[in-house]
């Protein structure tokens, strides 16, 4: 009974309250202030794993003693496990450093590095790589050989430099470096002051490089030395390079030789080269009227071409037309027309020569040469007094794309009228 009163009051007294708090309004709540972001909290280290005893229980008597044995077996290991990973990563880190050198050997690693001396003229760290392969006698010494000898040489230590071509020599006769080194050796000898003989050298090639060394001291003893080469019976292509050396020198009796082989006296191969070496020593020299003298001996269609381009090359202009006036070939006579068109100066006398000219192949070529050097006033003259069609039209095409040439434009005009 009581409790049914007791509850009755709570419930009158809570429908009281609640009505009162409904008849009066809330007051808005103030603006809550920014919030500094919070920083991540760090994970928490795992939790142990869980156990359940309750400490009472006996270590027994040997405990230390096992505990002592534990703790010195596991020093041991952590000591062995630090050596053996010091060591794997000392292992790794020199597999990455020398990774470009995999499946080289040591004289290979030695030479590449010997090479990357040399091309920054560290003469003497060259020298050193180089002298320790050459002392081991592999497969690379022969080649270290040379290059020890190539960087003494550099630094000037030329007799130890020809004993180190000696030495390569003795040691690899079969090698392929030879060929070099005897070239070397004459380098080395003639920058030492030594007299080189041409004769004592071993093989043509040599012997030709000893020759274009002597041509320039001591020519008196070198010419006969490639007058005997010329007309011996060495290959054509010892012949070709004798020649070469030949015309390096501008001696009386050099020049007489080329000129010599320039009129026939060799193969008709030499003939053209020789031909061809007068033209470009031409501009130097004056080999014009010597040009112009082997093109009107010849009757080689060869012959006569090689000299007309040579005329061309000494820039005796003056010669190379009248020799295209001369000519009997229209074929020729085309071929001097169309060197002349590099020649702004030719153009007067490429109108005149149009004037007389027959052959179409050779007109033709005048037109080429003077529409190549721009030539608008010497094309409208020709237009002017071309009586073929076919021909004019040809002339005004090329005169209406010359729109730079004042003579071109005013025709184009005079046509429109």
């Amino acid at each position: 009974m009581i409790h049914n009163r007791l509850f009755m009051i709570f419930c009158c007294l809570t429908a009281g309250l609640i009505s009162a708090a409904q008849a009066q309004p809330v007051p808005p709540l103030p603006p809550v202030p920014p919030v500094a972001p919070v920083p991540p909290v760090p994970p928490l280290p795992p939790s142990p794993p869980a156990f359940d005893f309750d400490f009472n229980f006996d270590f027994g008597p040997d405990f230390d003693a096992k505990m002592a044995d534990f703790s010195a077996k596991m020093a041991d290991w952590g000591t062995q496990f630090g050596s053996q990973f010091s060591a794997k990563m000392a292992n790794v880190g020199a597999g990455l450093f020398q990774r470009e050198w995999y499946g080289r050997s040591n004289d290979d690693r030695l030479y590449a590095s010997g090479q990357r001396e040399l091309d920054q003229s560290h003469w003497n760290a060259a020298l050193t790589d180089f002298s320790e392969v050459a002392s081991r006698g592999g497969t690379r010494a022969d080649g270290a050989l040379y290059w020890k000898a190539y960087a003494l040489n550099k630094l000037n230590r030329r007799d130890e430099a020809l004993a180190a071509i000696a030495e390569l020599r003795k040691s690899h006769p079969g090698s392929k470096w030879l060929d070099d080194a005897g070239a070397l050796e004459i380098e080395v000898k003639q920058a030492s002051g030594q007299n080189v003989s041409p004769e004592g050298q071993p093989d043509e090639e040599l012997k030709l490089m000893a020759l274009n060394a002597l041509v320039h001291s001591d020519p008196d003893r070198a010419l006969p030395l490639l007058e005997g080469l010329l007309k011996g019976a060495q290959s054509p292509r010892v012949k070709e390079r004798a020649l070469f050396v030949l015309a390096q020198s501008n001696t009386p009796r050099a020049q007489q030789l080329l000129e010599q082989v320039a009129r026939g006296n060799g193969n008709p191969d030499l003939q053209l080269k020789a031909i061809q070496y007068l033209g470009i020593a031409g501009r130097k020299q004056g080999n014009g009227q010597l040009l112009a003298s082997v093109y009107a001996a010849s009757n080689d269609e060869s012959t006569r071409r090689a000299a007309l381009h040579a005329l061309l090359v000494a820039g005796d202009t003056d010669r190379l037309l009248q020799a295209v006036k001369a000519e009997k070939s229209p074929e020729l006579r085309a071929e001097g027309v169309r060197l002349l068109a590099g020649k702004q100066e030719t153009g007067d006398a490429l109108v005149s020569l149009y004037a007389s000219e027959q052959d179409q192949q050779v007109k033709r070529a005048i037109l080429d040469s003077l529409y190549g050097q721009r030539n608008g006033k010497a094309l409208v003259d020709l237009a002017r007094k071309e009586r073929d069609p076919e021909t004019k039209r040809e002339m005004v095409r090329r005169l209406s794309t010359m729109k730079s040439s004042k003579e071109a434009t005013d025709y184009m005009l005079e046509l429109l009228k």
